[in-house]
Protein backbone atom coordinates (compact mmCIF):
# COMPACT_ATOMS: atom_id res chain seq x y z
CA UNK A 1 0.00 0.00 0.00
CA UNK A 2 1.23 3.29 -0.84
CA UNK A 3 2.39 5.50 1.95
CA UNK A 4 0.05 8.28 2.92
CA UNK A 5 1.74 11.53 4.73
CA UNK A 6 -0.80 13.72 6.81
CA UNK A 7 -0.80 17.09 5.50
CA UNK A 8 0.30 19.48 8.47
CA UNK A 9 1.00 23.25 8.00
CA UNK A 10 4.10 25.14 8.18
CA UNK A 11 5.29 26.45 11.09
CA UNK A 12 6.72 30.39 10.28
CA UNK A 13 10.17 30.16 11.64
CA UNK A 14 12.02 32.98 12.84
CA UNK A 15 12.73 34.43 9.43
CA UNK A 16 9.52 34.16 8.36
CA UNK A 17 8.50 36.62 10.79
CA UNK A 18 11.01 38.80 10.05
CA UNK A 19 10.56 38.85 6.70
CA UNK A 20 6.39 39.40 7.53
CA UNK A 21 7.01 41.95 9.39
CA UNK A 22 9.77 43.76 7.68
CA UNK A 23 6.58 43.74 4.38
CA UNK A 24 3.92 45.33 7.09
CA UNK A 25 7.08 48.18 8.38
CA UNK A 26 7.56 48.49 4.61
CA UNK A 27 3.85 49.18 3.92
CA UNK A 28 3.26 51.31 6.90
CA UNK A 29 5.96 53.81 6.11
CA UNK A 30 5.09 53.85 1.87
CA UNK A 31 1.50 54.89 3.78
CA UNK A 32 3.17 57.43 5.44
CA UNK A 33 5.16 59.08 3.22
CA UNK A 34 1.87 58.99 0.94
CA UNK A 35 -0.04 60.32 4.04
CA UNK A 36 2.49 63.18 4.41
CA UNK A 37 2.98 63.82 0.53
CA UNK A 38 -0.91 64.01 0.27
CA UNK A 39 -0.75 66.43 2.88
CA UNK A 40 2.42 68.52 1.56
CA UNK A 41 0.66 69.24 -1.36
CA UNK A 42 -2.62 70.48 0.11
CA UNK A 43 -0.54 72.75 2.42
CA UNK A 44 1.28 74.34 -0.83
CA UNK A 45 -1.72 74.49 -2.87
CA UNK A 46 -3.66 76.27 -0.51
CA UNK A 47 -0.52 78.69 -0.23
CA UNK A 48 -0.41 79.44 -3.38
CA UNK A 49 -4.21 80.20 -3.69
CA UNK A 50 -3.98 82.39 0.01
CA UNK A 51 -1.01 84.58 -1.16
CA UNK A 52 -3.03 84.99 -5.01
CA UNK A 53 -6.18 86.26 -3.20
CA UNK A 54 -4.29 88.21 -0.68
CA UNK A 55 -2.55 90.15 -3.56
CA UNK A 56 -6.27 90.56 -5.46
CA UNK A 57 -7.23 92.18 -1.96
CA UNK A 58 -4.48 94.70 -1.69
CA UNK A 59 -4.99 95.43 -5.65
CA UNK A 60 -8.70 96.36 -4.77
CA UNK A 61 -7.99 98.06 -2.22
CA UNK A 62 -6.41 100.58 -4.37
CA UNK A 63 -8.79 100.09 -6.98
CA UNK A 64 -6.84 98.53 -9.29
CA UNK A 65 -8.33 95.63 -11.65
CA UNK A 66 -7.27 92.15 -9.82
CA UNK A 67 -4.42 89.64 -11.87
CA UNK A 68 -6.00 86.75 -13.37
CA UNK A 69 -3.99 83.46 -12.80
CA UNK A 70 -1.32 82.20 -16.04
CA UNK A 71 -0.87 78.88 -15.67
CA UNK A 72 2.40 79.06 -17.75
CA UNK A 73 3.59 81.42 -15.25
CA UNK A 74 2.69 79.01 -12.53
CA UNK A 75 4.68 76.43 -14.08
CA UNK A 76 7.37 78.68 -14.29
CA UNK A 77 7.24 80.08 -10.83
CA UNK A 78 6.46 76.37 -9.39
CA UNK A 79 9.85 75.19 -11.33
CA UNK A 80 11.77 78.19 -9.70
CA UNK A 81 10.24 77.69 -6.28
CA UNK A 82 11.36 73.82 -6.77
CA UNK A 83 14.52 74.05 -7.35
CA UNK A 84 15.15 77.00 -4.09
CA UNK A 85 13.81 74.18 -1.70
CA UNK A 86 15.98 71.71 -3.55
CA UNK A 87 19.12 73.63 -2.80
CA UNK A 88 17.82 75.46 -0.02
CA UNK A 89 18.81 78.75 -1.25
CA UNK A 90 16.41 82.12 -1.71
CA UNK A 91 17.68 83.65 -5.49
CA UNK A 92 15.90 84.77 -8.54
CA UNK A 93 18.44 83.10 -10.33
CA UNK A 94 20.16 79.89 -9.32
CA UNK A 95 23.34 78.73 -11.02
CA UNK A 96 23.13 76.96 -14.49
CA UNK A 97 18.92 78.20 -14.70
CA UNK A 98 18.13 80.49 -17.10
CA UNK A 99 16.97 84.11 -15.88
CA UNK A 100 13.08 84.85 -15.55
CA UNK A 101 11.85 86.04 -18.91
CA UNK A 102 13.48 82.92 -20.03
CA UNK A 103 11.41 80.74 -17.89
CA UNK A 104 8.56 81.74 -18.00
CA UNK A 105 8.80 81.61 -22.00
CA UNK A 106 9.95 77.94 -21.90
CA UNK A 107 6.32 77.47 -20.12
CA UNK A 108 4.42 79.43 -23.24
CA UNK A 109 3.66 82.50 -21.54
CA UNK A 110 3.88 85.55 -23.55
CA UNK A 111 4.32 89.11 -22.19
CA UNK A 112 6.00 92.81 -22.57
CA UNK A 113 6.86 93.01 -18.90
CA UNK A 114 7.88 90.40 -16.46
CA UNK A 115 8.52 90.26 -12.74
CA UNK A 116 9.16 88.45 -9.90
CA UNK A 117 8.47 87.83 -5.75
CA UNK A 118 10.48 85.48 -3.68
CA UNK A 119 10.25 84.51 -0.65
CA UNK A 120 10.79 81.40 1.90
CA UNK A 121 8.76 81.94 5.60
CA UNK A 122 6.44 79.13 7.42
CA UNK A 123 3.40 80.69 6.37
CA UNK A 124 1.78 81.96 3.54
CA UNK A 125 0.80 85.32 5.59
CA UNK A 126 4.25 85.43 6.42
CA UNK A 127 5.44 85.91 2.87
CA UNK A 128 2.72 88.06 2.20
CA UNK A 129 3.15 89.99 4.88
CA UNK A 130 6.83 90.61 4.39
CA UNK A 131 6.14 91.21 0.20
CA UNK A 132 4.09 94.04 1.20
CA UNK A 133 6.33 95.59 3.78
CA UNK A 134 9.16 95.21 0.40
CA UNK A 135 8.77 98.59 -1.22
CA UNK A 136 9.94 96.52 -4.39
CA UNK A 137 8.02 93.62 -4.16
CA UNK A 138 4.74 95.47 -3.05
CA UNK A 139 5.39 97.73 -5.65
CA UNK A 140 5.14 94.64 -8.06
CA UNK A 141 2.17 93.52 -6.00
CA UNK A 142 0.37 97.21 -7.06
CA UNK A 143 1.64 97.73 -10.14
CA UNK A 144 -1.00 99.31 -12.54
CA UNK A 145 0.81 98.06 -15.98
CA UNK A 146 0.70 93.83 -14.90
CA UNK A 147 -2.23 91.57 -15.44
CA UNK A 148 -1.23 88.03 -14.99
CA UNK A 149 -0.07 86.43 -12.23
CA UNK A 150 1.74 82.71 -11.49
CA UNK A 151 2.29 81.55 -8.17
CA UNK A 152 4.44 78.89 -7.16
CA UNK A 153 4.82 77.08 -3.75
CA UNK A 154 7.13 74.19 -2.92
CA UNK A 155 7.85 72.78 0.75
CA UNK A 156 11.72 72.70 2.04
CA UNK A 157 13.72 72.30 4.71
CA UNK A 158 13.69 76.21 5.81
CA UNK A 159 9.74 76.16 5.25
CA UNK A 160 7.52 77.47 2.34
CA UNK A 161 9.75 78.51 -0.62
CA UNK A 162 7.26 80.73 -2.77
CA UNK A 163 7.71 82.26 -6.25
CA UNK A 164 5.23 85.11 -7.70
CA UNK A 165 5.59 85.32 -11.54
CA UNK A 166 3.64 88.86 -12.77
CA UNK A 167 3.44 90.01 -15.80
CA UNK A 168 2.00 92.42 -18.63
CA UNK A 169 0.29 89.10 -20.79
CA UNK A 170 0.02 89.06 -24.49
CA UNK A 171 -2.65 87.15 -26.45
CA UNK A 172 -1.67 84.17 -28.28
CA UNK A 173 -2.68 85.20 -31.66
CA UNK A 174 -1.72 83.54 -34.94
CA UNK A 175 -0.90 85.65 -37.96
CA UNK A 176 -4.79 85.77 -39.25
CA UNK A 177 -6.05 86.67 -35.90
CA UNK A 178 -3.46 89.43 -35.53
CA UNK A 179 -4.91 90.35 -38.97
CA UNK A 180 -8.12 90.41 -38.00
CA UNK A 181 -7.92 92.50 -35.04
CA UNK A 182 -6.24 95.42 -37.14
CA UNK A 183 -9.03 95.34 -39.56
CA UNK A 184 -11.78 95.58 -36.89
CA UNK A 185 -9.45 98.99 -35.79
CA UNK A 186 -9.64 100.15 -39.64
CA UNK A 187 -12.71 99.47 -39.72
CA UNK A 188 -13.86 101.65 -37.01
CA UNK A 189 -11.64 104.55 -38.12
CA UNK A 190 -13.91 104.56 -41.09
CA UNK A 191 -11.44 102.19 -43.29
CA UNK A 192 -14.20 99.60 -43.90
CA UNK A 193 -12.74 98.51 -47.62
CA UNK A 194 -9.91 96.31 -46.01
CA UNK A 195 -8.75 93.30 -46.39
CA UNK A 196 -5.57 91.16 -45.61
CA UNK A 197 -3.90 90.30 -48.70
CA UNK A 198 -0.56 88.11 -49.19
CA UNK A 199 0.98 90.98 -50.85
CA UNK A 200 0.93 93.07 -47.56
CA UNK A 201 1.90 90.05 -45.77
CA UNK A 202 5.18 89.66 -47.99
CA UNK A 203 5.89 93.69 -47.39
CA UNK A 204 5.26 93.07 -43.83
CA UNK A 205 8.83 90.88 -44.47
CA UNK A 206 10.07 93.60 -46.04
CA UNK A 207 12.59 96.18 -44.59
CA UNK A 208 11.21 98.76 -46.65
CA UNK A 209 9.45 99.26 -50.10
CA UNK A 210 6.11 97.09 -50.94
CA UNK A 211 5.22 94.18 -53.01
CA UNK A 212 2.48 93.97 -55.88
CA UNK A 213 0.46 97.47 -56.41
CA UNK A 214 2.53 100.43 -55.45
CA UNK A 215 -0.01 101.80 -52.26
CA UNK A 216 -0.40 105.62 -51.39
CA UNK A 217 1.17 104.98 -47.74
CA UNK A 218 2.67 101.82 -45.95
CA UNK A 219 2.80 101.64 -41.92
CA UNK A 220 5.02 98.69 -40.58
CA UNK A 221 4.46 98.34 -36.96
CA UNK A 222 5.03 96.20 -33.72
CA UNK A 223 3.11 96.24 -30.73
CA UNK A 224 1.94 93.86 -28.05
CA UNK A 225 -1.65 95.73 -27.69
CA UNK A 226 -3.50 94.84 -31.01
CA UNK A 227 -6.49 97.46 -29.40
CA UNK A 228 -5.00 100.14 -30.71
CA UNK A 229 -3.67 101.69 -34.15
CA UNK A 230 0.04 103.50 -33.92
CA UNK A 231 -0.86 107.22 -34.10
CA UNK A 232 0.81 108.01 -37.37
CA UNK A 233 -1.63 105.69 -39.10
CA UNK A 234 -4.32 107.05 -37.32
CA UNK A 235 -3.79 110.43 -38.20
CA UNK A 236 -3.29 109.33 -42.17
CA UNK A 237 -6.90 107.84 -41.62
CA UNK A 238 -8.38 110.93 -39.96
CA UNK A 239 -7.27 112.61 -43.58
CA UNK A 240 -9.86 111.00 -45.59
CA UNK A 241 -7.19 110.59 -48.14
CA UNK A 242 -7.83 106.92 -48.58
CA UNK A 243 -10.43 104.54 -50.01
CA UNK A 244 -9.16 101.22 -48.86
CA UNK A 245 -6.64 99.28 -47.06
CA UNK A 246 -4.39 96.02 -47.15
CA UNK A 247 -3.31 94.50 -43.52
CA UNK A 248 -0.61 91.95 -43.31
CA UNK A 249 1.17 90.20 -40.05
CA UNK A 250 4.42 88.22 -40.05
CA UNK A 251 6.43 86.63 -37.79
CA UNK A 252 7.79 89.19 -35.31
CA UNK A 253 9.93 86.53 -33.47
CA UNK A 254 11.01 87.67 -29.68
CA UNK A 255 13.52 89.23 -27.35
CA UNK A 256 15.10 87.93 -24.44
CA UNK A 257 11.11 86.30 -24.06
CA UNK A 258 9.71 89.06 -24.60
CA UNK A 259 6.26 89.02 -27.35
CA UNK A 260 5.39 91.33 -29.81
CA UNK A 261 3.26 91.28 -32.91
CA UNK A 262 4.64 92.64 -36.70
CA UNK A 263 2.68 93.93 -38.85
CA UNK A 264 1.93 95.96 -42.37
CA UNK A 265 -0.93 98.76 -43.24
CA UNK A 266 -1.13 99.49 -46.75
CA UNK A 267 -3.22 102.60 -47.63
CA UNK A 268 -4.77 102.81 -51.21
Amino acid sequence: MPLTVPFSAPVPTRTTFRVVFRIIALALFALLITSYSVYAQAEVSTAERALFDALNRERAAKGLPALHWDAALAAAAREHASRMAQGNVLSHQLPGEPQVQVRATQAGARFTTIAENIAVAPNSATIHSAWMQSPHHRENILDPELNGVGIGVVKGSDGLFAVQDFSQTVANLNLKQQEQHVIANLNIHGMSATRATNDARKTCQMDRGYAGTRPLSVTRFETADLTRLPFDLEQKLRSRRYHSASVGACDGGSSAGFTHFKLVVELF
